[in-house]
Protein backbone atom coordinates (compact mmCIF):
# COMPACT_ATOMS: atom_id res chain seq x y z
CA UNK A 1 0.00 0.00 0.00
CA UNK A 2 1.48 3.75 -0.92
CA UNK A 3 1.09 5.96 2.21
CA UNK A 4 3.21 9.00 1.70
CA UNK A 5 3.52 11.81 3.97
CA UNK A 6 0.43 14.37 3.18
CA UNK A 7 0.66 17.85 4.81
CA UNK A 8 -2.90 19.43 4.14
CA UNK A 9 -2.80 22.65 6.53
CA UNK A 10 -2.66 21.43 10.14
CA UNK A 11 -3.60 17.87 9.16
CA UNK A 12 -0.49 15.57 8.56
CA UNK A 13 -1.07 12.12 6.72
CA UNK A 14 1.08 9.24 7.17
CA UNK A 15 1.45 5.09 6.80
CA UNK A 16 1.14 3.57 9.75
CA UNK A 17 4.93 2.59 8.70
CA UNK A 18 6.57 5.53 9.20
CA UNK A 19 9.21 5.97 11.21
CA UNK A 20 8.76 9.35 13.71
CA UNK A 21 12.28 10.47 12.43
CA UNK A 22 11.07 10.44 8.99
CA UNK A 23 7.62 12.11 9.31
CA UNK A 24 9.24 14.68 11.31
CA UNK A 25 11.89 15.85 8.54
CA UNK A 26 8.84 15.87 6.45
CA UNK A 27 6.74 18.48 8.71
CA UNK A 28 9.34 20.76 9.48
CA UNK A 29 10.33 21.84 5.91
CA UNK A 30 6.90 22.68 5.81
CA UNK A 31 6.84 25.04 8.76
CA UNK A 32 4.66 22.26 11.00
CA UNK A 33 5.46 19.91 14.01
CA UNK A 34 4.09 17.61 16.14
CA UNK A 35 3.23 18.51 20.25
CA UNK A 36 5.71 16.29 21.07
CA UNK A 37 8.19 13.03 20.50
CA UNK A 38 8.90 9.73 21.34
CA UNK A 39 12.74 9.33 22.94
CA UNK A 40 13.43 7.13 19.95
CA UNK A 41 13.08 8.84 17.02
CA UNK A 42 13.44 5.30 14.95
CA UNK A 43 10.05 4.05 16.41
CA UNK A 44 7.02 3.86 14.00
CA UNK A 45 3.84 6.42 13.80
CA UNK A 46 1.46 3.48 14.15
CA UNK A 47 3.25 0.81 16.49
CA UNK A 48 3.75 4.10 18.98
CA UNK A 49 0.04 5.81 18.71
CA UNK A 50 -1.56 2.19 19.29
CA UNK A 51 0.50 1.50 22.52
CA UNK A 52 -0.02 4.81 24.50
CA UNK A 53 3.80 5.67 23.82
CA UNK A 54 4.61 9.12 25.03
CA UNK A 55 7.66 11.87 25.65
CA UNK A 56 7.57 14.11 27.96
CA UNK A 57 6.04 17.24 29.40
CA UNK A 58 3.74 17.80 32.89
CA UNK A 59 1.64 19.63 29.82
CA UNK A 60 1.85 17.09 27.09
CA UNK A 61 -0.41 14.16 26.37
CA UNK A 62 1.03 11.18 24.95
CA UNK A 63 1.41 10.67 21.48
CA UNK A 64 -1.88 9.13 20.44
CA UNK A 65 -3.18 12.58 21.64
CA UNK A 66 -2.47 13.89 17.90
CA UNK A 67 -4.47 11.38 16.41
CA UNK A 68 -7.44 12.73 14.41
CA UNK A 69 -8.04 9.65 11.91
CA UNK A 70 -7.64 6.59 11.48
CA UNK A 71 -7.59 4.46 8.29
CA UNK A 72 -8.26 0.77 8.91
CA UNK A 73 -8.38 -2.76 6.63
CA UNK A 74 -11.55 -4.36 8.51
CA UNK A 75 -11.43 -8.75 8.94
CA UNK A 76 -13.82 -8.44 6.01
CA UNK A 77 -11.30 -6.43 3.81
CA UNK A 78 -13.06 -3.14 3.66
CA UNK A 79 -10.93 0.11 4.34
CA UNK A 80 -12.71 2.02 7.36
CA UNK A 81 -11.91 5.48 7.95
CA UNK A 82 -12.65 6.57 11.53
CA UNK A 83 -12.75 9.88 12.54
CA UNK A 84 -14.91 12.22 15.02
CA UNK A 85 -17.22 12.42 12.84
CA UNK A 86 -18.01 9.36 11.16
CA UNK A 87 -16.69 7.75 13.89
CA UNK A 88 -18.08 9.39 17.10
CA UNK A 89 -16.62 7.95 20.32
CA UNK A 90 -15.21 4.70 18.06
CA UNK A 91 -12.42 7.16 17.50
CA UNK A 92 -11.21 7.07 21.30
CA UNK A 93 -10.84 3.49 21.20
CA UNK A 94 -9.10 2.97 17.68
CA UNK A 95 -6.06 4.62 18.47
CA UNK A 96 -4.49 3.00 21.31
CA UNK A 97 -6.30 -0.35 20.04
CA UNK A 98 -2.63 -2.64 20.11
CA UNK A 99 -3.25 -3.93 16.55
CA UNK A 100 -6.71 -5.28 17.67
CA UNK A 101 -9.12 -4.08 15.05
CA UNK A 102 -7.58 -4.71 11.96
CA UNK A 103 -4.63 -3.14 9.83
CA UNK A 104 -3.86 0.52 10.57
CA UNK A 105 -2.46 1.70 6.94
CA UNK A 106 -2.72 5.75 7.79
CA UNK A 107 -2.88 7.50 10.22
CA UNK A 108 -3.87 11.62 10.34
CA UNK A 109 -2.23 13.92 12.71
CA UNK A 110 -2.93 17.47 13.79
CA UNK A 111 -0.38 19.55 13.82
CA UNK A 112 1.10 23.11 14.77
CA UNK A 113 3.88 25.60 13.76
CA UNK A 114 7.20 24.29 13.92
CA UNK A 115 9.07 25.63 16.94
CA UNK A 116 12.40 25.51 18.39
CA UNK A 117 13.88 23.85 21.38
CA UNK A 118 16.96 23.84 23.93
CA UNK A 119 18.12 21.53 25.79
CA UNK A 120 20.16 21.49 29.23
CA UNK A 121 21.76 18.80 31.16
CA UNK A 122 21.79 19.18 34.93
CA UNK A 123 23.48 16.08 37.26
CA UNK A 124 23.18 14.70 40.79
CA UNK A 125 19.87 15.99 42.04
CA UNK A 126 18.44 14.12 45.46
CA UNK A 127 15.84 11.58 44.74
CA UNK A 128 14.29 12.78 48.33
CA UNK A 129 14.37 16.60 46.68
CA UNK A 130 13.23 15.59 43.60
CA UNK A 131 10.23 13.96 45.20
CA UNK A 132 9.39 16.60 47.54
CA UNK A 133 9.33 19.09 44.42
CA UNK A 134 7.91 17.09 41.72
CA UNK A 135 5.28 18.87 40.13
CA UNK A 136 7.57 21.91 40.15
CA UNK A 137 10.11 20.08 38.47
CA UNK A 138 8.01 18.50 35.85
CA UNK A 139 6.10 21.68 35.16
CA UNK A 140 9.60 24.11 35.19
CA UNK A 141 9.84 23.19 31.00
CA UNK A 142 8.25 21.84 27.99
CA UNK A 143 9.96 18.31 28.55
CA UNK A 144 12.02 17.16 31.96
CA UNK A 145 13.31 13.56 32.24
CA UNK A 146 15.16 12.26 35.03
CA UNK A 147 17.77 9.32 34.54
CA UNK A 148 18.86 7.29 37.46
CA UNK A 149 19.32 3.88 38.51
CA UNK A 150 17.72 4.57 41.91
CA UNK A 151 20.81 3.84 43.72
CA UNK A 152 22.60 6.41 46.46
CA UNK A 153 19.75 8.29 46.56
CA UNK A 154 20.47 10.06 43.67
CA UNK A 155 18.92 11.23 40.28
CA UNK A 156 22.14 11.09 38.41
CA UNK A 157 20.63 13.57 35.21
CA UNK A 158 17.69 16.10 35.02
CA UNK A 159 17.13 16.65 31.22
CA UNK A 160 15.46 20.05 30.00
CA UNK A 161 13.90 20.57 27.15
CA UNK A 162 12.69 24.42 27.09
CA UNK A 163 10.97 26.07 24.24
CA UNK A 164 12.70 28.86 22.82
CA UNK A 165 11.20 32.12 23.53
CA UNK A 166 9.62 30.99 27.21
CA UNK A 167 11.26 31.80 30.56
CA UNK A 168 11.37 28.13 31.50
CA UNK A 169 13.99 25.55 31.92
CA UNK A 170 16.33 27.31 34.32
CA UNK A 171 16.43 24.24 37.30
CA UNK A 172 16.95 26.73 40.38
CA UNK A 173 20.04 26.43 42.10
CA UNK A 174 18.37 25.47 45.71
CA UNK A 175 17.41 22.07 44.21
CA UNK A 176 21.01 20.98 44.42
CA UNK A 177 21.57 20.15 40.96
CA UNK A 178 24.91 21.55 38.71
CA UNK A 179 24.67 22.27 35.11
CA UNK A 180 26.63 19.47 32.64
CA UNK A 181 29.68 21.23 31.19
CA UNK A 182 29.64 18.53 28.64
CA UNK A 183 27.08 16.61 27.04
CA UNK A 184 25.44 13.67 28.17
CA UNK A 185 24.74 10.10 27.66
CA UNK A 186 21.60 8.69 29.93
CA UNK A 187 23.65 5.71 30.68
CA UNK A 188 26.96 6.57 32.96
CA UNK A 189 30.55 6.16 31.02
CA UNK A 190 28.69 6.01 27.23
CA UNK A 191 29.72 8.61 24.57
CA UNK A 192 26.93 11.01 23.81
CA UNK A 193 27.27 11.04 20.40
CA UNK A 194 23.89 9.32 19.70
CA UNK A 195 22.36 11.87 21.70
CA UNK A 196 20.72 14.91 20.48
CA UNK A 197 22.34 18.11 20.74
CA UNK A 198 22.88 19.45 24.67
CA UNK A 199 24.30 22.29 26.63
CA UNK A 200 21.51 24.71 25.90
CA UNK A 201 22.08 25.15 21.88
CA UNK A 202 18.40 26.31 20.58
CA UNK A 203 17.68 24.06 17.30
CA UNK A 204 14.70 22.58 15.27
CA UNK A 205 11.72 20.75 17.76
CA UNK A 206 11.96 17.82 15.87
CA UNK A 207 15.97 17.73 16.71
CA UNK A 208 15.56 17.98 20.34
CA UNK A 209 12.79 16.72 21.58
CA UNK A 210 14.16 12.95 21.25
CA UNK A 211 17.15 11.79 23.04
CA UNK A 212 18.63 10.37 20.24
CA UNK A 213 19.52 10.84 16.91
CA UNK A 214 17.93 8.98 14.02
CA UNK A 215 21.18 7.86 12.70
CA UNK A 216 22.41 6.60 15.92
CA UNK A 217 22.03 2.96 17.53
CA UNK A 218 19.77 4.90 20.36
CA UNK A 219 19.41 3.43 24.18
CA UNK A 220 22.49 0.56 24.69
CA UNK A 221 20.78 -1.61 21.86
CA UNK A 222 21.03 -4.75 23.52
CA UNK A 223 18.23 -4.72 26.51
CA UNK A 224 14.84 -5.16 27.91
CA UNK A 225 12.43 -2.58 28.59
CA UNK A 226 9.70 -2.15 31.69
CA UNK A 227 7.81 1.07 31.90
CA UNK A 228 4.63 1.45 35.06
CA UNK A 229 2.66 4.48 35.32
CA UNK A 230 1.26 5.83 38.60
CA UNK A 231 -1.38 8.89 38.90
CA UNK A 232 0.79 12.07 39.29
CA UNK A 233 -0.18 12.58 42.09
CA UNK A 234 1.19 9.50 44.33
CA UNK A 235 4.65 10.10 42.18
CA UNK A 236 6.58 11.13 45.12
CA UNK A 237 5.62 8.41 46.96
CA UNK A 238 6.12 5.97 44.08
CA UNK A 239 9.82 7.48 43.78
CA UNK A 240 10.89 6.68 47.33
CA UNK A 241 9.44 2.92 46.48
CA UNK A 242 11.75 2.90 43.61
CA UNK A 243 14.60 3.93 45.67
CA UNK A 244 13.89 1.68 48.18
CA UNK A 245 14.73 -1.42 45.79
CA UNK A 246 17.72 0.54 44.41
CA UNK A 247 19.91 -2.61 45.78
CA UNK A 248 17.78 -5.29 44.11
CA UNK A 249 17.34 -3.42 40.84
CA UNK A 250 21.26 -3.14 40.57
CA UNK A 251 22.82 -6.19 38.83
CA UNK A 252 19.89 -5.51 36.11
CA UNK A 253 19.15 -2.03 35.33
CA UNK A 254 20.93 -0.14 33.03
CA UNK A 255 19.06 3.11 33.77
CA UNK A 256 15.55 4.07 34.93
CA UNK A 257 13.58 7.12 32.95
CA UNK A 258 10.95 8.97 35.17
CA UNK A 259 9.01 11.45 32.50
CA UNK A 260 5.33 12.88 33.61
CA UNK A 261 2.19 12.42 30.65
CA UNK A 262 -0.51 14.38 30.41
CA UNK A 263 -4.01 13.06 30.66
CA UNK A 264 -6.15 11.78 27.31
CA UNK A 265 -9.11 10.37 26.40
CA UNK A 266 -7.93 7.04 24.46
CA UNK A 267 -9.62 3.71 26.11
CA UNK A 268 -6.93 1.99 26.96
CA UNK A 269 -4.37 4.47 27.65
CA UNK A 270 -3.11 4.51 31.55
CA UNK A 271 -3.22 8.30 30.90
CA UNK A 272 -7.17 8.00 30.81
CA UNK A 273 -6.95 7.85 34.30
CA UNK A 274 -5.62 11.24 34.35
CA UNK A 275 -2.02 12.47 34.75
CA UNK A 276 1.00 9.78 35.13
CA UNK A 277 4.18 9.30 36.42
CA UNK A 278 5.94 7.31 33.96
CA UNK A 279 8.97 5.16 35.63
CA UNK A 280 10.53 3.65 32.67
CA UNK A 281 13.45 0.79 33.12
CA UNK A 282 15.89 -0.55 31.20
CA UNK A 283 17.18 -3.55 31.74
CA UNK A 284 20.53 -5.76 30.78
CA UNK A 285 19.16 -8.57 28.38
CA UNK A 286 18.34 -11.06 30.94
CA UNK A 287 14.78 -12.43 30.37
CA UNK A 288 15.00 -14.77 33.45
CA UNK A 289 16.39 -12.08 35.82
CA UNK A 290 13.81 -9.12 35.03
CA UNK A 291 10.93 -12.22 34.75
CA UNK A 292 11.90 -12.81 38.43
CA UNK A 293 12.13 -9.51 39.69
CA UNK A 294 8.87 -7.94 37.96
CA UNK A 295 6.41 -8.43 40.74
CA UNK A 296 8.52 -7.19 43.42
CA UNK A 297 8.78 -3.99 41.79
CA UNK A 298 4.78 -4.42 41.28
CA UNK A 299 4.02 -5.12 44.64
CA UNK A 300 6.32 -2.15 46.13
CA UNK A 301 4.16 0.41 43.73
CA UNK A 302 0.93 -1.68 44.77
CA UNK A 303 -0.68 1.29 46.80
CA UNK A 304 -0.89 3.46 43.69
CA UNK A 305 -2.64 1.01 41.26
CA UNK A 306 0.21 1.50 38.41
CA UNK A 307 -0.52 0.14 34.73
CA UNK A 308 2.22 -1.26 32.68
CA UNK A 309 3.17 0.07 29.33
CA UNK A 310 1.60 -2.41 26.68
CA UNK A 311 4.64 -2.50 24.55
CA UNK A 312 7.18 -3.95 27.31
CA UNK A 313 7.74 -6.33 29.97
CA UNK A 314 4.98 -6.64 32.75
CA UNK A 315 4.19 -9.16 35.62
CA UNK A 316 0.73 -8.04 36.30
CA UNK A 317 -2.35 -10.14 35.24
CA UNK A 318 -4.80 -9.52 33.08
CA UNK A 319 -7.65 -9.13 35.97
CA UNK A 320 -5.34 -6.61 37.14
CA UNK A 321 -4.74 -4.51 33.88
CA UNK A 322 -8.47 -4.77 33.39
CA UNK A 323 -9.27 -3.70 36.52
CA UNK A 324 -7.81 -0.74 36.94
CA UNK A 325 -8.60 0.66 32.90
CA UNK A 326 -12.10 1.69 33.07
CA UNK A 327 -12.35 1.82 29.44
CA UNK A 328 -11.88 -2.02 28.54
CA UNK A 329 -15.03 -3.01 28.26
CA UNK A 330 -15.69 -0.42 26.05
CA UNK A 331 -13.04 -1.77 24.15
CA UNK A 332 -13.75 -5.38 23.95
CA UNK A 333 -17.71 -4.47 22.54
CA UNK A 334 -15.83 -2.38 19.89
CA UNK A 335 -13.46 -5.41 18.93
CA UNK A 336 -15.81 -8.13 18.84
CA UNK A 337 -18.06 -5.35 16.37
CA UNK A 338 -15.44 -4.38 14.04
CA UNK A 339 -13.83 -8.20 14.02
CA UNK A 340 -16.44 -10.31 15.57
CA UNK A 341 -14.58 -13.74 14.54
CA UNK A 342 -11.44 -12.22 16.50
CA UNK A 343 -8.73 -12.29 12.95
CA UNK A 344 -7.22 -9.85 14.88
CA UNK A 345 -6.91 -10.96 18.40
CA UNK A 346 -4.08 -12.69 19.98
CA UNK A 347 -4.02 -14.21 23.26
CA UNK A 348 -2.86 -10.83 25.55
CA UNK A 349 -6.14 -9.37 24.01
CA UNK A 350 -8.19 -12.18 24.18
CA UNK A 351 -7.45 -12.20 28.37
CA UNK A 352 -7.63 -8.71 28.78
CA UNK A 353 -11.25 -8.68 27.45
CA UNK A 354 -12.17 -11.47 29.10
CA UNK A 355 -10.91 -10.77 32.34
CA UNK A 356 -10.21 -13.02 35.21
CA UNK A 357 -6.96 -14.45 33.88
CA UNK A 358 -4.28 -14.37 36.99
CA UNK A 359 -1.22 -14.96 34.52
CA UNK A 360 1.04 -12.07 33.43
CA UNK A 361 -0.18 -9.92 30.38
CA UNK A 362 2.51 -8.93 29.45
CA UNK A 363 5.77 -10.77 30.62
CA UNK A 364 8.76 -12.61 28.77
CA UNK A 365 7.22 -15.34 27.69
CA UNK A 366 4.14 -13.70 26.16
CA UNK A 367 4.47 -13.46 22.06
CA UNK A 368 2.26 -12.16 20.24
CA UNK A 369 0.47 -12.89 16.30
CA UNK A 370 -1.13 -8.92 16.51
Amino acid sequence: IDTPIEVDGELAWCGAGVRYGELTEVLDRKGRALHNLPSLPHVTVGGAVATATHGSGAANPALSAAVVAVELVTATGDLAAIDARSGGDDLAGCVVALGALGVVTRLALRTEPSFEVAQNVYESLPVATAAAHLDELMSMAYSVSLFTDWRDDTIDQVWVKRRTGTPEGVLPSWLGATPALAERHPLPGVAADACTSQLGRAGPWHTRLPHFRLDHTPSHGDELQTEYFVPFEHGPDAMTAMAALGDRLAPLLLVSEVRAVAADEHWLSPMSRGPQLAIHLTWRNDPAGVAALLPEIEAALDAWRPLPHWGKLSAMPASTIGARLRGVERFGQLAHRLDPDGTFRNDVVDRLLEGGDERPLLGTDVGSRS
